[in-house]
């Protein structure tokens, strides 16, 4: 276990004395009831004993591992109170939203709630008669000062239930009872208690007694659950093809913890030995591979993100919000791995993975959100859009370009322009490098760190230091064209010569004969130039009507890029009249050749084949 476990969760933690010597070590236990599961609560005990004199505090987090908003779990919590060793009611404060201070106890501190849950994703918790889906941040509360106790957990199922248990957790004689090395490992730990389907394999041919499980709940069947299984397995060794080798798990498991079920949310977390994976879609037909591409990015995770840790995130803090500027590297590079090794995995064709760019880069590169922030400082936006919620209005389909898409289309340029300039150097070798320097480690990393690695693989101070001033600190976008061309793909305009009025967010409603703006007007597009933004009414477009959505495709067919029309509109109830200049669509697609009609000679195969080809059978 790694040493840092026992470091990352003291944070302001203050104090909760405990007697000194062996036999009077501190223990904290918890006792995980379900006895109103069907209406979606827990009955939780905490037990601390071998406490010193004086008050303790107990708190419940305000935000999770793999996620950088607040998320106030507390919110959640009531039926509040606290006995000492012979049952005797303690006294409770409540200083703040988070925190209940327990004050007179003899040594020991039984503290109980109750627990609603009733939102099964990465981030919160789900109770029902079906399952118990527990994000252990979003479920228990935990005593400050205590970060390096042992912990130990006793889950009670319902009545008539035959629920199993999935978790990272370490096990115990008991199929019930779990432990964890201190609190971090605990708070990292989520857990599924249900009636759910089992495949499961070897990490790899490399580690000696490590297991990968799968523990899936939904509404299918077992063969499903073994074919979505080889899929993942396929996945799981082009993975560890990437970096040269598998990640040394604790307790010699990794737990693909899992819910496709209809009243779950979509989500995917990931954590030390283990993840959760959401979905209401199941595991027939297509449901499977679209569930595979979260399974892929979660797993990557293993490695990017678990272990190779940015500075800037480590400790991780509990009660607050948690900023890094690295997610471009943490989160979008693993996102440029997520579709990379499903496509080496030979689960997908040239053409899907060329089409699955395609949504990517219309995005990233048809957005103006790198006139307002870097790579690294949209990094920093994320405790504004992780999940988070508000009620005021936002501009963000401006100013915001999402870290695991921006990322990734890093991740895409860097690769080919490494295959492109430098001989036999890659993502992947960059990718090894960092992980033998700071993965195998556990030395958390800086962008600088990510820097001087990238001239140390290529040989090249001045190549990494032109890539990271232009590309991650000025957030200028990498010519993808060429470098597509080199492994024999087209990006081109998906719709040449088609006039558009509207770019990005600008969205038009058709109702009840009007043409109203739904959101947000894109920076420098054709409606925003002419003055027009959400919530605005357009009336006549050349001095014709537009009531649906057919009248505003036949007047656009009509005229071409660039003519310049005149636009009324009603604006807080006020009527106006503009100019508006069509513009050329600006939708991209990626090709290959071969759909194109281009040649595609042999070094381009040879290209793609070093880029997509796979991995995991070119080491065996």
């Amino acid at each position: 276990m790694r040493e840092i476990l026992l470091v990352t969760f003291i944070f302001s933690l203050g104090i909760a004395g405990c007697k000194s010597g062996t036999d009077s070590s501190p223990s904290v236990q918890y006792d995980v009831r379900f006895s109103n599961a069907e209406h979606n609560e827990a009955d939780i005990t905490l037990t601390a004993k071998n406490l010193l004199p004086g008050p303790v505090t107990v708190s419940m987090s305000r935000t999770s591992p793999g996620r950088y908003a607040l998320h106030e779990f507390a919110k959640n919590v009531y039926e509040v109170t606290a006995v000492n060793s012979t049952g005797d009611t303690l006294e409770i404060d409540r200083p703040d939203l988070h925190n209940w201070t327990v004050k007179g106890h003899d040594g020991t501190v039984k503290f109980n709630y109750t627990l609603y849950g009733r939102h099964a994703d990465g981030t919160y918790s789900g109770i029902n008669e079906e399952h118990a889906h527990l994000n252990m941040p979003a479920t228990f509360a935990w005593i400050r000062g205590l970060s390096s106790t042992p912990v130990t957990v006793n889950f009670y199922p319902p009545q008539n239930s035959s629920w199993d248990v999935a978790t990272q957790l370490q096990k115990t004689d008991d199929p019930y009872t779990f432990k964890a090395p201190d609190y971090y490992y605990f708070l990292d730990s989520p857990t599924e208690l249900s009636n759910f389907d089992t495949a499961s394999w070897e990490a790899s041919a490399d580690t000696s007694g490590q297991t990968i499980q799968m523990a899936v709940h939904h509404n299918g069947t077992q063969q499903q659950v073994n074919e979505y299984a080889d899929m993942a397995q396929k996945v799981v060794a082009e993975q560890v093809a990437v970096y040269g080798m598998p990640v040394d798990f604790d307790f010699d498991q990794y737990t693909f913890i899992v819910d496709y079920l209809p009243y779950v949310h979509s989500d995917g977390m990931e954590h030390r030995n283990s993840t959760i994976l959401t979905s209401q879609t199941a595991l027939k037909g297509d449901g499977a591979l679209q569930n595979l591409y979260t399974l892929s990015h979660e797993f990557f995770h293993s490695w990017n993100v678990e272990r190779m840790r940015p500075k800037s995130l480590e400790p991780f803090n509990f009660m607050e919000a948690n900023v890094s500027g690295a997610l471009w590297f943490a989160e979008g590079f693993t996102s440029y791995y997520d579709d990379l090794t499903i496509r080496r995995a030979g689960i997908i064709s040239n053409e899907k993975y060329a089409a699955d760019w395609a949504g990517t880069l219309n995005y990233v590169l048809n957005s103006v959100g790198n006139q307002y922030y870097s790579p690294i400082e949209m990094s920093q936006q994320a405790p504004f859009v992780d999940a988070a919620t508000s009620v005021d209005a936002q501009n963000k389909s401006n100013t915001f370009i999402s870290y695991y898409s921006w990322g990734a289309t890093i991740g895409l340029g860097l690769d080919l322009t490494l295959r492109s300039t430098f001989e036999d150097v890659s993502l992947d070798d960059y990718m090894r490098a960092v992980w033998k320097k700071y993965g195998i480690t556990e030395k958390p990393y800086t962008i600088d760190d990510l820097q001087q690695t990238l001239a140390e693989v290529t040989d090249s101070t001045q190549f990494a230091e032109t890539f990271f001033d232009k590309h991650i600190r000025s957030g200028k976008q990498v010519n993808l064209k060429p470098l597509l061309a080199n492994a024999g793909f087209v990006l081109q305009k998906a719709h040449a010569n088609q006039s558009v009025i509207s770019l990005g967010g600008a969205k038009i409603s058709y109702e009840d004969g009007k043409a109203t703006i739904s959101e947000n007007t894109q920076v420098g597009s054709p409606l925003y130039s002419a003055g027009l933004d959400v919530g605005d009414e357009i009336q006549s477009i050349d001095g014709q009507a537009i009531d649906n959505a057919r009248d505003m495709q036949q007047l656009l067919a009509a005229h071409d890029p660039g003519s310049e029309l005149s636009i009324t509109y009603t604006s807080l109830g006020e009527s106006y009249e503009s100019m508006v200049t069509l513009v050329e669509n600006p939708q991209l697609q990626v090709v290959p050749f071969e759909q194109v009609d281009k040649t595609v000679t042999d070094s381009i195969n040879q290209f793609r084949e070093d880029w997509l080809g796979s991995k995991a059978t070119a080491s065996q």
